[in-house]
C-alpha cells in the first residue's frame, strides 16, 4: 500500500511537471501592477494595510503577481485614484469610497452611511447580505470592481474648542468635515470647511476653525489635534463604519486567471482583518494618553444626536427621490441595519453594556 501510494504521488508529480509551459504561464502569469492609495504615508493605519495586501499577493502567488504600492500624490492625488483606475492608468487603488460622493452620493455606501452600519454589520452586509453585488453593479459603469479590504471601525466625533449644548450645538461653527457629512452639518447650521490634514491643526489653534473631525484617537494624536482643541466628542455618528476597498480596473479584473482573482480576494480579506485589529489595538492606549494630557472627553448631547438623525434621514430620502441607485442601495442596507441592530441589542451591545457597568471606571 505504501509503495503504491508513493508511486501514485510520483505519478502526479510527473504529470504536473509534464504540463506544457504555456499552460502554466496562462494559469500563473508574471504580472506587475501598480496600486495607488488614497491615503498618505502619514495615515499609516490605512496605508500600511495596502503594503500588507501587496505582500500577501506576492506570497500567495509565489512571487509571480507583484503589486507596487504608491501613496497619495506619488502617482495621482487621493481624490483622483478612482479616475486613475477607471481610465486604466493604474491597475488598482486602495480607497475610501465616500471620498468620491461628489460623483454620485451612492459612493458613501462603500464606506458607511451616517447612522448606517457599524464595522461588523458592514462586513456582514457586504459578504453575506448582497452588499457586494449591489455596489459592484453600481460601480460597473465606472469600469471598477471593488473588493472589501478593511475598516477602521467607528470614528470619533471630532475636536471642539468649546463645549456643545442642545440640539443647535453646531450652529455657526466652522467645522473641518470633508465629504457627505458636510451636507448634514450645513443643514444643522454649521459652516463645513474642506481642508487637508496638514492644515487642520494650525487652523484650529488660531481660531480659523471651531472644530475638526479626523479619525480615531491614534491618528488624531499623530496629527496633533489635541494640541489645538480641548474637547473630544463621540461617537462619530457619520462614520460608524470606515470601510475601505480595493478598486480594480474592471477589464484587468476580468482578464485575470481565476487563481489570481481568488488571491486578490484572500489577500484583501487578510489585510482588512489586520487593519481593523491594528486600529482596535492602537486606539485604547492613545485615548489614555490624550486624557492624561488634558483632553476632555464628551458624548454628543442626546438632543443633538436626535436632531442629526432627523436631518440625515431627511437628506437620504431627498437624495433617493431623484437618484435611483442611491435609493436602491439605501433601502437594501437599511433593511439589514434594522435587523442587525435588533440582534446587536441583545448580543454585543448587551455584553458591552454589562462590562461597562461592572468594570472600574477610568
Amino acid at each position: 500500500m505504501k509503495r503504491r501510494g508513493l508511486l501514485g504521488a510520483a505519478g502526479l508529480l510527473a504529470a504536473a511537471s509534464a504540463l506544457p509551459r504555456p499552460a502554466v504561464a496562462q494559469e500563473r502569469p508574471e504580472l506587475d501592477w501598480r496600486l495607488t492609495a488614497a491615503f498618505s504615508r502619514q495615515f499609516d493605519g490605512a496605508f500600511t494595510a495596502a503594503e500588507v495586501f501587496a505582500g500577501r499577493v506576492a506570497a500567495l502567488s509565489e512571487g509571480r503577481f507583484r503589486i507596487k504600492v504608491f501613496a497619495a500624490g506619488e502617482i495621482v492625488a487621493g481624490s483622483q485614484a478612482l479616475d486613475a483606475v477607471s481610465g486604466g492608468s493604474v491597475e488598482c487603488a486602495f480607497v475610501s469610497g465616500r471620498g468620491y460622493w461628489s460623483k454620485d452620493p451612492a459612493f458613501v455606501f462603500l464606506s458607511g452611511l451616517p447612522f448606517g452600519l457599524n464595522a461588523r454589520q458592514q462586513q456582514a452586509w457586504w459578504k453575506h447580505r448582497g452588499g457586494a453585488a449591489l455596489l459592484n453593479e453600481f460601480l460597473a459603469p465606472y469600469e471598477v470592481h471593488a473588493i472589501a479590504m478593511g475598516n477602521l471601525g467607528a470614528e470619533m466625533g471630532g475636536w471642539f474648542r468649546r463645549e456643545l449644548d442642545g440640539p443647535n450645538g453646531f450652529a455657526r461653527l466652522k467645522i473641518r468635515a470633508n465629504g457627505f457629512v458636510g451636507r448634514i452639518l450645513q443643514r444643522m447650521g454649521a459652516v463645513p470647511q474642506q481642508m487637508p490634514g496638514d492644515e487642520v491643526v494650525a487652523a484650529l489653534a488660531d481660531g480659523a476653525l471651531d472644530a475638526a473631525e479626523w479619525s480615531g484617537p491614534y491618528e488624531d494624536e499623530r496629527l496633533g489635534l489635541n494640541r489645538a482643541a480641548r474637547f473630544y466628542y463621540y461617537p462619530g455618528w457619520w462614520e460608524g463604519s470606515t470601510a475601505t476597498h480595493l478598486f480594480v480596473n474592471l477589464t484587468k479584473w476580468e482578464e485575470l486567471p481565476i487563481r489570481y482573482q481568488k488571491i486578490l480576494g484572500a489577500a484583501a480579506t487578510e489585510a482588512g482583518a489586520w487593519m481593523l485589529a491594528q486600529a482596535d489595538a492602537r486606539n485604547p492606549p492613545a485615548l489614555r494618553r490624550l486624557l492624561a494630557g488634558g483632553t476632555v472627553l464628551r458624548p454628543y448631547p442626546a438632543e443633538l444626536m436626535q436632531a442629526a438623525w432627523k436631518v440625515a434621514d431627511a437628506l437620504h430620502a431627498e437624495i433617493g427621490a431623484t437618484n435611483a441607485s442611491f435609493k436602491k442601495i439605501h433601502d437594501h442596507m437599511a433593511a439589514y441595519r434594522d435587523e442587525a441592530v435588533g440582534w446587536n441589542r441583545i448580543s454585543d451591545h448587551a455584553f458591552d453594556a454589562a462590562q461597562i457597568r461592572m468594570l472600574p471606571k477610568g
